[in-house]
């Protein structure tokens, strides 16, 4: 793709008018998805819906709302399994496809026309099917990208059997420099005696070393799906961390047997800690979350 010139006029309205076509086609795909559905008697298992219906699986579907004072990094999960049969899977397959063209589009904004990116977006909601109604209860539509472009989970052949469990245990990790931590603390408070503590912990260690900044994530539900005949790759089984329905390809339109995991996530960690941990176990610079490696 060429580089941009400063003289392009036409590129932000040509982005646009892509961007307007790709997330129509993500609207009409998830239309094919729910018709699909519609026409086939298939078995549904939602994790906190009694009666899983076409009606709540258009709400995953079309759910792509901030609501008001979410996190933008958190999204809301439909959790279940769908029993799939193949006009139903190849729907869901071409949905996934089409979410990907409408990332790559947005991605495109950002690089070749990031002034635009807002005025893009914003356009965006008038074109979503639920907006009125949004616009009544919230007085605000503002599109949760996140939410529009997450995929929905298939499971690449029958499956025999799911168990879900909540994954509490799950953290990211950032290397920073020593030189970054003390950016990072300077910019908090560095007349607070506690700042001033840790600029002074800082301060005694090698200016070369290496620190680790700990972020843990929220809670999530893994599934595990052991499939009816091993895989091409001898594989029998595979672990994902799911946040919308599991389509499971079924001839005979039933469900793989599954557990019923606990409504809310436990409170403590879940995983044993690891003897080979890598980090101290106590916080060197708490303010950040900032540990040292052993």
């Amino acid at each position: 793709m060429p580089t941009p010139s400063s003289d392009d006029a036409l590129l932000p309205y040509q982005l646009q008018h892509r961007l307007d076509a790709s997330f129509d086609a993500v609207l009409n795909a998830l239309e094919g998805v729910i018709a699909r559905f519609d026409e086939s008697a298939q078995a549904v298992w939602a994790f906190d819906e009694p009666t899983p219906d076409a009606a709540w699986l258009r709400r995953a579907l079309f759910d792509m709302w901030h609501e008001e004072g979410q996190d933008g990094r958190e999204t809301r999960n439909y959790i279940g399994l769908i029993a799939a049969d193949d006009a139903l899977i190849n729907a869901v397959v071409a949905a996934n496809q089409a979410k990907n063209d409408f990332s790559e589009c947005l991605k495109s904004i950002k690089e070749y026309a990031p002034a635009a990116m807002s005025d893009a977006k914003a356009q965006l909601p008038t074109r979503h099917p639920d907006v009125e109604r949004i616009l009544e209860k919230t007085g605000l539509a503002r599109l949760h990208l996140k939410q529009c472009w997450r995929h929905f989970p298939v499971a690449q052949a029958p499956v025999s059997r799911v168990r879900f469990a909540w994954y509490s245990s799950g953290r990211s990790i950032k290397r920073l420099t020593v030189q970054e931590a003390e950016k990072k603390l300077l910019a908090l408070d560095s007349d607070a005696a506690h700042i001033r503590i840790q600029l002074r912990k800082l301060a005694g260690i090698p200016s070369g070393e290496i620190l680790a900044q700990v972020q843990t994530q929220a809670p999530l539900m893994r599934a595990n799906l052991f499939f009816t005949e091993p895989l091409e790759d001898g594989h029998t089984r595979r672990a994902l961390n799911v946040a919308m329905p599991i389509f499971v390809p079924s001839h005979d339109g039933r469900l793989p047997h599954t557990n019923l995991p606990p409504l809310t996530p436990p409170e403590t960690r879940t995983r044993a800690k690891r003897s080979d941990e890598k980090l101290e176990s106590e916080a060197f610079l708490p303010s950040l979350r900032v540990y040292r490696y052993r």
